[in-house]
């Protein structure tokens, strides 16, 4: 979490709804696997507006197959030529399913062409539900734009039609079912490629021993010398992110065993006040993570233990090294933040997974790519951040999430970070006292193993079946 109490605007927290699922791929239609027998879709499409200052792409989906289509498993990709050194910001304006049930994500092609080198990723959740044959999703008002709402050109864009004013059926987007490829034409060079294995049934196997991390956080309270042993600092020093005058709390990172497992938990609290805010971290004091598998099982907690709920509260699972000056190009960080009552001018639950290239305090200046859901996120959760020399790619249980280019990977080791903390005081006025609980299970870090989310679990499984509550065979330098 790098600092400046994260004052990102709304104007560049607006971004990134994300879910973009890994291709299966097939060249020709008659290659299908039996799971999308019956299914096809078409994509319909409308240009909202020309002008300069952000792209609107309006979308239909069309179920044109004979048996049900699940919206979640659809993706539908809008191709365009980004503008040197620019990043895009996703937001939906209006949708007949709902924008909650919409996700967004920028992705970069393997191929660019005069045409094409980006582009945005449209997903859909569970609450979308399924299209019946010959249903549509209705109007998707889509728009992204540059982050820093620079002016942009659509014109050289692969998939704008600046005469399409009206719905129609659009080649230049494509359509996949279950990730497979069933409409469109994707820009030259970028046509998918079938994959061996399927994605619907990942490996559960951990691949061959490597260099790793795990933490069962079995451990007595914040005084136990195990937990320096172990490489880890509980945080006391003064200073933010969060609320002016906290306190960074070590007594209130605890330890507690529910059923089988221990479990470490992050109390912070209020008054109201900065002086009776309790801030909690607990992290790596080694740097020495940076390509490979981050996993942790964590509980997310939409209401206060006690006391008013309504404190804009950020509960994190993260990596990153330090800035060096602003804008410096080395910095690295790589967070999953749940918002349970918003913030960052949200209004209500928000997860953002966001990957950053660098940033400048003040003037503030953010250069990142984001991805979000506005949805609750109560309770257990299984994390996971994979890092290779192509992409970033995060999942939430199980699901990909967020896929980031790559010119945010990093380029120096990293930490590794759990804390919980308020922006600021200003979404509970009470001088109730209150408190708000998130508790971690595990961590996994493997080094430079892309592993899938069932990979993890069973090498976590592995673990405890081996009664082995800590191991860290990671180098100190990579």
């Amino acid at each position: 979490m790098n600092d400046p109490t994260r004052s990102r605007s709304l104007q560049i927290r607006a971004a990134l709804a994300v879910a973009a699922v890994t291709g299966l791929g097939a060249t020709a239609l008659t290659a299908l696997p039996a799971a999308a027998a019956g299914e096809a879709v078409t994509v319909q499409y409308r240009q909202s507006s020309t002008g300069g200052d952000q792209v609107e792409p309006w979308l239909k989906v069309v179920n044109t197959g004979s048996s049900s289509v699940p919206l979640s498993q659809v993706k539908v990709r809008y191709y365009f030529k980004a503008d040197a050194g620019a990043s895009y910001t996703y937001a939906c304006s209006w949708a007949v399913k709902g924008c909650a049930n919409l996700t967004g994500t920028f992705g970069t092609l393997a191929n660019p062409t005069a045409t094409a080198d980006r582009y945005l990723e449209i997903g859909f959740t569970a609450g979308a539900g399924a299209l019946a044959p010959g249903a549509d999703t209705g109007d998707m008002q889509l728009r992204f734009h540059r982050s820093n709402w620079q002016s942009l050109n659509q014109s050289d864009d692969y998939s704008f039609g600046p005469t399409q004013t009206t719905y129609a059926n659009w080649s230049k987007v494509t359509a996949t079912v279950g990730g497979v490829p069933v409409w469109g034409t994707a820009p030259a060079g970028n046509e998918p490629t079938p994959t061996p294995t399927d994605p619907t049934t990942p490996p559960t196997t951990p691949p061959p021993n490597g260099a790793a991390l795990f933490d069962d956080f079995d451990y007595t309270g914040h005084t136990d010398p195990a937990i320096g042993a172990h490489g880890w600092s509980v945080r006391s020093n003064s200073g933010g992110p969060g609320v002016p005058g906290a306190t960074w709390a070590p007594e209130n990172v605890t330890f507690a065993k529910e059923g089988t497992n221990s479990i470490m938990n992050l109390r912070s609290s209020t008054a109201g006040t900065g002086e009776s805010t309790r801030h909690t971290e607990i992290l790596t004091r080694a740097s020495k993570f940076k390509n490979g598998t981050y996993a942790a099982r964590v509980r997310f907690s939409d209401a206060p233990v006690s006391g008013p709920d309504g404190d804009r509260v950020v509960q994190t699972f993260f990596t990153i090294n330090d800035l060096k000056a602003p804008m410096a190009d080395d910095y690295a960080e790589y967070d999953f933040e749940y918002l349970p009552n918003g913030g960052w001018g949200e209004p209500a639950d928000i997860l953002y997974t966001t990957s950053w290239e660098t940033y400048r305090p003040d003037p503030w200046e953010a250069v990142n790519q984001h991805s979000e859901a506005r949805t609750s996120y109560d309770g257990w959760h299984d994390l996971v951040l994979t890092i290779d020399d192509n992409a970033i790619v995060y999942y939430v249980d199980g699901q990909e999430f967020g896929r980031h280019d790559a010119r945010y990977l990093p380029e120096r080791p990293m930490s590794i970070n759990f804390n919980q903390w308020l922006i600021d005081l200003a979404g509970q006025t009470s001088t109730t006292p209150r408190s708000y609980d998130q508790k971690v299970d595990y961590v996994l870090h493997v080094k430079d193993q892309v592993l899938t989310p069932a990979q993890v679990a069973a090498k976590v499984g592995a673990y405890r079946t081996a009664g082995t509550a800590f191991q860290d065979t990671v180098p100190a330098t990579q």
